[in-house]
């Protein structure tokens, strides 16, 4: 058994180094521009990822406590419009107690599960990568320094911006970015499409 868990971890590092290797050679190109680009373009590709991930991939069972969760929740709200609010408040009770509770429950988990899988687990992969890839050694070799830049002074030495940190930086404002694009995109559209109904609409 001993023997076959070495042989397994052995084939396993062999896959994390083919899959590092591989990684090298397609960010290589970005290196030109600097470590601190290089990395915030990885963290705009592990975004993009995380968006198409979570976008297309959808379990059975996902969808399955989706559909469960919506249509519990209407009855529930249906029941709370009750004449009687009393009884209304008494059905919406025990439609939770019943079934909407627990349907919620693993709604929520499976989704929890799936963010993991689609999203979490994408930022950890190109995390580690960026870690190993730009470790101050590497960064030395490639750029000349160990850092990615420095800046202030602490305790009467310059404060150092490593790998790891840029990445956590840049992925932040990716994502605060893209919200706000979003949002700036999304009100136009909805502009957009009042002022062609407008446009069409009889005087």
């Amino acid at each position: 058994m001993e023997a076959f868990l070495d042989i397994l971890w052995f084939k396993i590092l062999d896959i994390i180094n083919y899959i590092e290797s591989f990684l090298d050679f397609l960010f290589a190109p970005l290196n030109f521009f600097g470590p601190a680009i290089a990395i915030s373009t990885i963290v705009l590709i592990t975004v993009v990822i995380t968006k198409i991930l979570t976008k297309i991939f959808k379990t059975k069972r996902y969808k399955e406590c989706k559909k469960d969760f919506v249509h519990w929740y209407n009855v529930r709200q249906e029941a709370s419009r009750c004449e009687d609010r009393e009884k209304g408040k008494q059905l919406a009770k025990n439609i939770d107690q019943a079934k909407l509770n627990q349907i919620y429950y693993n709604f929520f988990f499976e989704g929890f599960m799936l963010g993991i899988a689609t999203k979490y687990l994408p930022i950890l992969v190109f995390l580690a990568y960026v870690n190993e890839a730009y470790k101050p050694e590497n960064l030395l070799r490639l750029f000349g320094r160990e850092y990615l830049f420095r800046f202030g002074i602490t305790n009467g030495e310059p404060v150092a911006v490593g790998a790891s940190c840029w990445f956590i930086v840049s992925l932040l404002l990716i994502y605060l970015g893209w919200f706000v694009a979003k949002k700036v995109f999304s009100r136009y559209i909805a502009e957009r499409r009042k002022s062609i109904k407008d446009s069409v609409l009889p005087a």
